[in-house]
């Protein structure tokens, strides 16, 4: 990957590193005992080539970091004024554990430690003690510590960063995933009632026509259905557009006006509102069961019961299947039941589907409730 070139922190460090050595100059040539040399054209130049290399960190970290140490390490041998040398090296070594050269980092200042030692031993007039080599291990042990310690901060970051996505993308598909079977249960639903209606409309346009007036009404009003509920699905993808809330249990009695079919709806126990996705799974699973009997038994009576209890709400659909009229072939998807069973255990719930002993079909989903937060502790 390209990285521009950064003249700003190379000619800073330039800046201190020279001038800050000329005031250490001042001093440790005041001292014989050091055996420091006065800077000359080769020390000013030594001097530069850290900060040079600084420039190269991002494209070149390992052949800045070298350069760095060696530049370093013939300045000392020079005996040139000892201290402000190092901070190029400090930055060099910061940076290659950061770009992900750790192990080089850690040998290469395992190797400038050795280099100090043995040079502070046999190449100046008296030996360093044991205090300055521990000095030089505690600054280079420092600078690796804090590089990784930014370095593993950084790694957590972009780790979190990166969890975020996938959850998002996780979320997004999920959200996807829901729409197309709330589309697939909407347009199902509607455009099988629709084909029923217009094929007992055909069937009895001459001999019946008031009834086929009726059919006609509901495919008018099925039509207009479908229309608002994929509008109020698809609003999902614009942000702050309102949905129709009418895939509720509330609205079951409606569904069942809509279906063209002789439906019974019984309700038992203290009917309350419901979490948004048992009461659109319920409202669903009702939906789905009429489609199946508009499909394959049109003309049946059918029984729809919603029992609420305390832990859980259960719905029930039962068709007589004595349908007064022929069903129509070529309807069936196959994805109705197991699209239901799907819906029921995504909310930790059960669906079970069969014939009756005495005919027909039954559908009973069971969806569990939280627990009531209006609901007393007993004293």
């Amino acid at each position: 990957m390209y990285h521009r070139i950064d003249p700003v922190l190379p000619v800073i460090v330039g800046f201190l590193q020279v001038f800050l050595t000329m005031g250490a100059q001042y001093w440790q040539l005041r001292n014989p005992d050091l055996g420091r040399a006065p800077l000359t054209w080769w020390g000013y130049a030594l001097l530069l080539v850290g900060p040079l290399a600084l420039a190269l960190r991002r494209r070149a970290p390992v052949a800045a970091l070298v350069v760095t140490l060696i530049a370093t390490s013939v300045y000392l041998l020079l005996d040139f004024a000892y201290g402000p040398v190092f901070l190029s090296q400090i930055i060099v070594v910061f940076n290659a554990v950061m770009s992900g050269h750790r192990r080089t980092a850690w040998l290469s200042s395992g190797a400038f430690f050795l280099f100090v030692i043995a040079y502070a031993t046999w190449f100046i007039p008296h030996r360093a003690s044991l205090f300055h080599h521990t000095a030089v291990a505690a600054y280079l042990l420092l600078t690796l510590t804090v590089a990784e310690f930014y370095r593993m901060r950084r790694e957590r970051l972009a780790e979190r960063e990166r969890v975020a996505r996938e959850e998002a993308r996780r979320q997004a598909s999920e959200e996807r995933l829901t729409m197309a079977q709330e589309l697939h249960d909407v347009l199902a639903h509607n455009i099988s009632l629709i084909h029923v209606q217009a094929s007992t409309a055909l069937h009895i346009l001459d001999d019946h026509p008031e009834q086929a007036r009726t059919a006609l009404s509901t495919i008018k009003q099925a039509s207009k259905d479908v229309l608002t509920e994929m509008r109020g699905v698809l609003s999902l993808l614009r942000d702050g557009a309102p949905r129709s809330p009418i895939a509720g249990m509330a609205h079951l009695s409606d569904l069942a006006e809509r279906s063209g079919l002789r439906v019974t709806l019984e309700v038992t126990g203290q009917e309350r509102p419901l979490p948004a996705g048992i009461d659109r799974a319920g409202y669903r699973i009702v939906q789905e069961s009429l489609t199946n009997v508009s499909r394959h038994a049109p003309g049946s009576r059918v029984t729809v019961r919603v029992a609420y209890a305390a832990e859980e709400v259960t719905v029930t659909i039962e068709d007589d299947g004595a349908g007064t009229a022929r069903a129509e072939a070529g309807l069936g998807s196959g994805n109705g039941i197991p699209g239901m069973r799907e819906r029921a255990a995504a909310l930790g719930g059960s669906l079970t589907a069969g014939p009756r002993p005495g005919g027909g079909f039954r559908v009973e989903a069971r969806l569990p409730l939280p627990p009531s937060t209006d609901q007393k502790e007993p004293n």
